[in-house]
């Protein structure tokens, strides 16, 4: 049996040798139709486009994308070769809550923007959508949530009733999309912020986005920000990767290389779920749980220092420092906005990062 690996999905590849199995690790963007063709199984991340070109002439009968979203996957054609597929909801779920807390935190700190008198609007009501729901209410800011296919479903909505993005534009001071990446139907969400949504906002709000690069239209987004429609930009996921528009990284206030969701922790979960998931299809023994390894004893060191100087006096700045120690985002953007060429590597060659220690 032979799997081909994208060779950047990290802590798996002990695991998978202690399956008994014939694996092949390769860069994903550069994954063929001559590389699969006498494989059994692809496990890949967003950079393979998994569709009848690649898989045709193969003998694969199960693909595994290590990731939340799967507009990478052809879906249909997988249907119609009878190859099983599976992405990983909800794994890094609680890695992209972490980074939005950190860019709360530093709005706050940085920007002035109190979480008491702040509005957030959340688009997408997801795994991802729920926990950033969680982390804004904790801080104590309002929280409004527009989620349409759900709002239709007759589904619960934790904060009064769902909302409308003509909502979302009007009243919100951050807006967080949270969505996957559609481009046909009722609720498509191709460019689902662009020119008209930009122009229907009334508080010139913060905007972020770590769903889709396409879920905003960048041409748009750069508008409003040098027309302060839009008060500043964080951006995670980009049109076009990773060949980026330099003006919107020029433009943004932090800016990363999709990587809001690359916390140990949430790719060891999304290991282990593709892991369980290929041992279930070919009737393989689960060789054990992946653990995410653990962090620096320097860094643990300062994490005890804060947490030995916090008082009733100073909690919530310890809090800050502690949250922003484990993890902030302005230092990855630090580095891409130096040298965005290397937007692929940033991705590829990922710092440990733990959401908790």
């Amino acid at each position: 049996m032979k799997i081909v690996i994208d060779d950047k999905i990290p802590y798996i590849h002990d695991a998978v040798s202690r399956l008994g199995v014939e694996a092949v690790y390769m860069q994903g963007s550069k994954i063929g139709s001559a590389d699969v063709r006498d494989a059994d199984a692809l496990i890949v991340r967003t950079r393979t486009r998994c569709d009848e070109s690649l898989l045709g002439n193969s003998r694969v009968s199960f693909v595994a994308t290590a990731t939340i979203g799967y507009d990478h996957i052809d879906t249909e054609y997988m249907k119609k070769a009878g190859i099983e597929w599976m992405n990983c909801p909800g794994c890094n779920s609680s890695s992209v809550a972490q980074y939005l807390k950190s860019v709360l935190l530093l709005l706050w700190r940085d920007k002035g923007m109190s979480p008491t008198r702040t509005t957030i609007g959340i688009v997408g009501q997801g795994h991802v959508g729920t926990k950033v729901a969680a982390v804004a209410e904790s801080m104590g800011m309002q929280v409004l949530v527009c989620d349409p296919p759900k709002a239709e479903e007759g589904a619960e909505c934790r904060y009064g009733k769902f909302v409308t993005l003509e909502d979302i534009a009007r009243e919100c001071d951050v807006i967080t999309f949270h969505v996957p990446l559609t481009r046909g139907g009722k609720h498509a969400t191709y460019h689902l912020s662009g020119q008209d949504f930009f122009d229907s906002l009334q508080q010139c709000p913060v905007i972020i986005n770590t769903s889709r690069g396409a879920v905003a239209d960048g041409n748009a987004l750069i508008d409003a920000l040098y027309n302060n429609k839009v008060k500043d930009a964080v951006i995670d996921t980009w049109e076009n990767e990773p060949d980026i528009d330099l003006r919107l990284l020029d433009k943004a206030y932090i800016a990363t290389p999709h990587i809001a969701g690359y916390s140990a922790d949430g790719k060891v979960n999304a290991d282990n779920m593709v892991i369980e998931g290929l041992c279930n299809h070919f009737g393989l023994d689960n060789p054990g749980k992946i653990m995410p390894p653990e962090l620096p004893y320097n860094v643990t060191a300062h994490l005890k220092e804060l947490l030995e100087c916090r008082n009733p006096n100073n909690e919530e700045s310890v809090n800050r420092d502690i949250a922003l120690t484990l993890y902030n985002p302005l230092n990855d953007s630090t580095n891409l906005k130096k040298a965005p060429e290397r937007f692929e590597e940033f991705r590829g060659n990922y710092p440990l990062r733990r959401e908790k220690w």
